[in-house]
């Protein structure tokens, strides 16, 4: 199999440029304004170059400076604009200047001129009304878009996630597939689900006790004792009366359910936020010990690998890691984009 280019742009963490290295892929650039992000990118991807900046302030052929490929001949582009202005977990005034983000990805597009673009996002992406304009701008370009949504734990990430996902092909790309992507997918890659239970019992086996990440938010004595109130596999709702908050007193019966929950060994764990290590903010105590989720913990519900070196203050990496497109969820997608490249079915 040849070994195609790449460029990442809102890269992160490098969460997708890992999985695309993984699924055969030359990654030539990324594009990161984060900068504790972008210096996380870069002590885990350092031969990639990378552009600490606002996208849109970059010019696109300074992606392939350098490099011995032109415009027309990138392999994939992959986009993941800033999404919070599209979750279901987006409150009050809506950032529109960000979520035109997703529209300036196609600059790009334009500029370079790539085989195939990969779009990961929320599933509110789908109903937002920027989509379809992008739709008719990348099929004026010549490019046909294929949407769907998809499940990160179908790709055996450890972890309940679903994502908008888009393909852009360019026209001379010689690929016509009606089926579920995932069809696609050699069958070498393992896509049996994987459940938290797993995922633990690796990050036991290959951690080192020296880890850096290996903390968990320390809490009040109030709320010790409250996460010890749960029992395994409970919530808030599991709560006897001393301890229950009032403001989720005043809730509708079932609303924010997931507060104080603890992680399930036997399922895949919930979609990790960027508040992922925060019991008050969902179902991210640990299964059975009395706190939150560490950092590491998390990173590993996310596929990032056990060593993976990430650089910054307790929040912000805590917020890189529920950002962060999974990582074998990326390997999987590049899988794919490399089935497209190929021009047939893997």
């Amino acid at each position: 199999m040849p070994t195609y280019s790449a460029v990442d742009l809102f890269a992160g963490a490098g969460g997708a440029t890992r999985g695309l290295r993984d699924a055969g892929f030359a990654m030539l650039a990324a594009v990161e304004n984060d900068l504790e992000a972008a210096e996380t990118y870069r002590r885990n991807h350092p031969k990639v170059t990378l552009l600490a900046e606002d996208i849109r302030t970059v010019e696109p052929q300074a992606l392939l400076a350098g490099t011995a490929v032109t415009p027309g001949e990138l392999d994939l582009l992959k986009a993941c604009p800033p999404c919070q202005g599209f979750s279901t977990l987006a409150k009050g005034l809506v950032d529109e200047r960000r979520n035109d983000l997703v529209l300036d990805t196609f600059r790009f597009v334009e500029a370079l001129r790539p085989r195939v673009v990969l779009l990961e996002n929320v599933p509110g992406l789908a109903r937002d009304r920027r989509l379809p304009q992008l739709h008719g701008l990348l099929a004026e370009a010549g490019y046909q878009l294929r949407t769907t949504t998809l499940d990160a734990a179908v790709f055996g990430v450890p972890q309940r996630r679903k994502r908008f996902i888009g393909f852009a092909v360019r026209g001379d790309i010689s690929f016509t597939f009606d089926g579920d992507l995932t069809e696609l997918l050699p069958p070498s890659f393992r896509t049996t689900p994987r459940t938290a239970g797993h995922a633990l019992a690796h990050l036991a086996r290959h951690s080192r006790p020296d880890d850096p990440l290996n903390v968990y938010r320390k809490s009040s004595a109030a709320v010790g004792a409250r996460i010890a109130a749960i029992p395994v596999g409970g919530n808030r709702f599991d709560l006897p009366e001393e301890h229950q908050l009032d403001c989720h007193k005043r809730l509708a019966s079932r609303n924010a359910g997931s507060s104080y929950g603890r992680v399930k060994l036997d399922e895949p764990a919930p979609t990790m936020t960027t508040r992922c290590t925060t019991p008050a903010c969902g179902t991210f105590i640990h299964p059975t010990e009395n706190r939150g989720l560490t950092l590491r913990e998390a990173a590993t519900f996310q596929s990032f690998p056990v060593n993976y070196n990430f650089y910054g203050y307790y929040g912000s990496i805590e917020r890189q890691i529920g950002n962060a497109v999974p990582v074998r969820m990326a390997k999987g997608l590049g899988l794919i984009a490399s089935a497209i490249l190929n021009g047939s079915p893997a």
